[in-house]
């Protein structure tokens, strides 16, 4: 497979905030052209309900993984989580294939930001196979804290970065749930 060189200038600050979050056995849901596991110095596996150019594996529902459960060590979602259309159910089926002691990292902008960042930027979302129903363009810390905790995880850390306006945020598994 051929690697993608050409990389953003976001995309690479948010690889260089992530990757020293990961350990272990890696599965990057959403992962586009696949740059963090082709970055990545472990085993890996990159899925997306996309076809993209280097992804090792296209699903049909984030919320359907087709791996055992306690997979991987690691499971993480760069800038996607907004575009599942069922946050918890997709969140769910991350902690099912995550192992007992295994993290969730994932980056995420706020709803303000996804809006000014889609009109400066142009981005024509029919190019990432546009939003469908239940996305959304970002998600508020408060979001983000109520669908952690719906889903069986606890938030262990959040990360600013691109001066506060994105974060990366890390995971565990509850113990109670």
């Amino acid at each position: 497979m051929e690697l993608r060189h050409e990389m953003d200038r976001l995309e690479r600050w948010r690889l260089r905030m992530v990757l020293p979050l990961v350990r272990g056995r890696l599965c990057d849901i959403g992962c586009g052209y696949n740059n963090l596991v082709r970055n990545y110095r472990g085993p890996g596996v990159g899925v997306d309900v996309h076809p993209w150019p280097g992804c090792d594996q296209v699903i049909r529902d984030a919320s359907k993984l087709p791996f055992e459960n306690d997979s991987f060590d690691t499971v993480t979602a760069l800038a996607c989580l907004n575009h599942f259309p069922d946050r918890v159910m997709a969140l769910r089926e991350m902690r099912r294939v995550l192992r007992p002691d295994g993290r969730l990292v994932f980056t995420m902008i706020g709803p303000w930001t996804g809006i000014v960042a889609h009109i400066l930027f142009r981005h024509d979302e029919s190019e990432r196979g546009g939003l469908g129903q239940g996305e959304k363009v970002g998600l508020s810390r408060r979001e983000i804290s109520g669908l952690l905790k719906e889903s069986g995880f606890v938030l262990v850390q959040r990360i600013p970065f691109q001066l506060g306006l994105n974060g990366v945020y890390v995971a565990s598994k509850s113990a109670d749930s």
